[in-house]
């Protein structure tokens, strides 16, 4: 059952429906135009094309980073131009999966937060201030990271990202992630005529795989390791003197990610002093916090996606993924929901197809609406903004 909706939020769905065709061909020209990380070089350029025609103040190179921008609308105060009013983002991701392409969807979350803020902005709301918030490579760790760093997020009342999946969610957390590569150093020998001059190096991984693999028996159950060989040698009669591995280690808080990852290296040492080898060991990727969403934000998020139809809303939910959304969530009020796009997981082939499909176009639109009716609410209402940044500092000061 729909909730009844007021003239304005009718009026912003209006809005929304005379911008469908502008908002879903962006979404499909990013599909068809698929870029790694850090070069998203034609989907920024898109994004920040299309927000400077609807009168937006354009940042560039946003914490350095070529492929970020921040986009800002500022809707003046009638009576104290003292006043700022409340500042709420949304955020953008735009890169593609290697081979794949955008099969995570984040062309739809590109248009969708882009598609919110330009709603947002055809209205009369008497103060504040509406971001929109170009977030690169979220698939290889994330620039939100380094904008977090940057104090990008600081000064936010509510920062919001829709992400297209197999179900509706409002709640979800997920892992803090730290992406670590091991590099092992021994010494090269043939390996048939002169094995005892050699220092395995593989020897050396196959020792830290060994390792960890007993380390999982006495892990958490929301503790997560896993990685791959990404230089074993380069012949078989040859004794590797390099090799390295990748791994990602995640939990469910920072803290107990650490102690996850301080008996890692031990076991790396332990490996590296068993073969004879040395060690090195590095980040390979930006870390990810784990995710903290606003139970009361995401309240008014679900209640304005019921407003537009949409059913089947599923509970909150500990999800075993990462996301550079961790960060954020740390920093300002944040909500990191999921709309559903058809029956398939992410990162496949088929959720890419749907982004571009008719129903994939009318899920967009209905994103579009659930974001902008969500900063609609408390741009209304001050004291649900107040609420939400309430609980957003209660909850900080447990950490």
């Amino acid at each position: 059952m729909k909730s009844r909706l007021s003239s304005q939020e009718e009026k912003l769905i209006q809005i929304i429906l005379d911008l469908k065709q502008e908002i879903t061909a962006l979404s499909d020209f990013i599909a068809k135009n698929p870029e790694l990380g850090y070069q998203e070089f034609k989907a920024s350029n898109k994004l920040k094309k299309i927000l400077a025609k609807n009168n937006f103040k354009i940042e560039e190179n946003l914490a350095g980073i070529e492929t970020a921008f921040r986009a800002s609308y500022n809707f003046r105060p009638k009576i104290n131009k003292a006043k700022t009013g409340l500042k709420i983002a949304f955020l953008c991701e735009y890169d593609a999966l290697p081979e794949i392409g955008h099969g995570c969807g984040h062309n739809m979350i590109a248009a969708m937060s882009t598609g919110a803020g330009i709603a947002l902005s055809k209205l009369k709301i008497e103060i504040g201030e509406i971001q929109v918030i170009g977030c690169p490579a979220e698939e290889t760790g994330g620039a939100k990271v380094q904008l977090s760093q940057a104090g990008i997020f600081s000064d936010l009342d509510a920062v919001m990202l829709l992400h297209p999946a197999d179900q509706n969610q409002v709640f979800a957390t997920t892992l803090a992630i730290k992406a670590i590569q091991f590099n092992f150093h021994g010494k090269t020998a043939h390996a048939a005529a002169a094995p005892e001059k050699g220092v395995n190096a593989l020897s050396a991984v196959i020792q830290l795989f060994n390792g960890l693999n007993a380390l999982r028996e006495h892990l958490r159950d929301d503790a997560r390791l896993h990685g791959i060989i990404s230089n074993g040698g380069e012949a078989a009669n040859i004794v590797p003197d390099e090799a390295e591995a990748k791994f990602y280690f995640r939990a469910r808080d920072k803290k107990y990610l650490m102690e996850i990852v301080e008996k890692a290296q031990n076991i790396a040492q332990g490996a590296a002093l068993m073969t004879g080898c040395t060690l090195d060991y590095q980040e390979y990727e930006n870390s990810n916090d784990n995710l903290k969403p606003n139970r009361l934000l995401a309240d008014i998020f679900k209640e304005k996606m019921i407003a537009i139809g949409i059913k089947d809303i599923k509970g909150p939910e500990d999800h075993s993924g990462s996301s550079d959304m961790g960060n954020v969530s740390h920093i300002a009020p944040a909500i990191h929901p999921y709309i559903k796009l058809g029956d398939f997981t992410g990162h496949t082939r088929e959720l890419r197809d749907a982004t571009l499909s008719s129903q994939g176009h009318q899920v967009l639109i209905k994103g579009v609406q659930s974001l902008a009716l969500t900063a609609l609410a408390l741009f209304n209402n001050p004291e649900s903004a107040a609420a939400v940044r309430h609980e957003f500092e209660k909850q900080n000061s447990k950490a």
